[in-house]
């Protein structure tokens, strides 16, 4: 377990383990992130200058997120840099279709992969859905493998 103080008044134990306790604990510690992110951002968009737009954040993107940046300690530590990496990643790559079979990603005309450095950390992963309507949705934020 490491402890990371976030502000002057709260201080967080990230467990580094990988048994289901403490997926639970770092699935909960993502809740908790991006609860206070919303609180400062409470119309839930930042506008990123790679993808030329807002990027939203909505519930498809605290669950996905939860669901794969929970599996470790660095993706899990990833996600205090929130509002860094949705300002900051850069498209990589092609859009890529949506995943057949997938539900969370039906609503989506295509994904884009960004990338963003996290000094100490490692390079941060996020993946946008664009809807046909050209809207921008955060899907999943993990740190890649190095």
């Amino acid at each position: 377990m490491v402890s990371l103080q976030i502000n002057t008044n709260l201080i967080m134990n990230i467990p580094t383990g990988n048994n289901n306790e403490e997926l639970k604990q770092r699935k909960d510690i993502i809740s908790q992130l991006y609860r206070q992110w919303t609180d400062s951002n409470p119309d839930k968009k930042v506008f990123n200058p790679s993808l030329k737009g807002d990027v939203n954040n909505r519930f498809v993107s605290i669950t996905e997120t939860m669901r794969h940046a929970a599996k470790t300690y660095r993706s899990t530590l990833a996600l205090f840099y929130l509002d860094r990496i949705l300002r900051n990643a850069v498209i990589v790559g092609k859009p890529k279709p949506p995943k057949k079979g997938v539900a969370n990603q039906k609503p989506f005309k295509y994904l884009l992969e960004t990338h963003c450095l996290l000094h100490g950390i490692g390079m941060a992963k996020m993946m946008v859905g664009v809807k046909r309507s050209g809207e921008m949705i955060l899907y999943c934020i993990t740190v890649m493998d190095q």
